[in-house]
């Protein structure tokens, strides 16, 4: 007698069943409020583009978008290195040794609890106003870089990230089921393959949706880097309306390109939250 479940699945159901969601989803985009709310909004951005003044984005174009990547450039690499950062903080919280637990616990209570911009202000002006007065780092390859903006808002921003993600991470691996990790050990799994394929996995797909937050948030922080005279897309605007005395063109441009910005990365992580199944 063949082995045959019981129970098979009928994947034509399932497959009818999802289009039947879609189909919904779908049908939700044109009820009778949603359409009224679509049709006012392309009416103000229509009133907007008519009767305001935009002569000034021909001028200033090349250095929007030369601020706009800056602010990108600065989003991604300083998320992405305060996350790897984050994961040891996380897990060592959890895992241990106690004194590694206490000073992870440390930094992210000390970075958590004070404002960014003194953060930020305090690695620039403090720790920057030291280094002039080591004759040996002005004539070493380094000064070009110590006397830059960009390096003090990069690690800013990046101890900042790593915090908050700390945090987070290290939540996500106390929440991991301890059965999934002690099966992978009755499998003989060494430690690191463990961390590797089924702990830390899992502690990311558990994130997923807070992280896409966190992102949107270091987004709408990346502005204060303009006070420490780094030129992002912040400072283009600002500049744009020190020199045309034009007020409410250049923050509706602005608002509206940080709005793009933080749809994409909602939709980014919202597609990334279903394939990975995040819950």
């Amino acid at each position: 007698m063949d082995n045959q479940p019981l129970i098979q699945p009928n994947l034509s159901h399932e497959k009818k069943a999802t289009s039947m969601l879609d189909l919904l989803a779908i049908k939700a985009w044109f009820m009778p409020h949603r359409i009224l709310l679509i049709v006012i909004t392309l009416g103000s951005i229509a009133g907007l583009v008519n009767n305001l003044s935009w002569y000034w984005i021909p001028e200033y174009q090349d250095a929007i978008l030369e601020g706009l990547w800056r602010t990108l450039i600065l989003l991604v690499t300083s998320f992405i290195t305060g996350f790897l950062i984050a994961i040891p903080i996380g897990l060592v919280q959890v895992t241990g040794p106690s004194f590694l637990a206490k000073l992870a616990l440390s930094f992210c209570t000390l970075i958590r609890g004070t404002p960014l911009l003194l953060q930020i202000w305090l690695l620039y002006y403090g720790v920057g106003s030291i280094f002039p007065e080591i004759d040996w780092l002005r004539e070493s390859f380094l000064w070009p870089y110590l006397t830059d903006a960009w390096p003090y808002a990069f690690i800013a921003l990046t101890l900042s990230v790593a915090a908050y993600e700390g945090e987070i991470m290290r939540g996500a691996f106390a929440g991991v089921p301890k059965g999934e990790l002690e099966a992978a050990k009755a499998f003989g799994m060494p430690p690191f393959k463990i961390l590797s394929r089924i702990w830390l996995p899992r502690a990311i797909q558990r994130t997923l949706p807070v992280i896409g937050g966190e992102v949107i948030l270091q987004l709408k922080a990346t502005p204060l880097v303009a006070t420490i005279t780094l030129i992002d897309t912040y400072a283009v605007f600002s500049k744009i309306r020190q020199e045309t005395y034009i007020v409410y063109e250049p923050l509706l441009l602005m608002t509206g390109i940080y709005l793009s910005l933080a749809g994409i990365i909602a939709l980014l992580f919202h597609y990334l939250e279903k394939r990975n199944g995040a819950r």
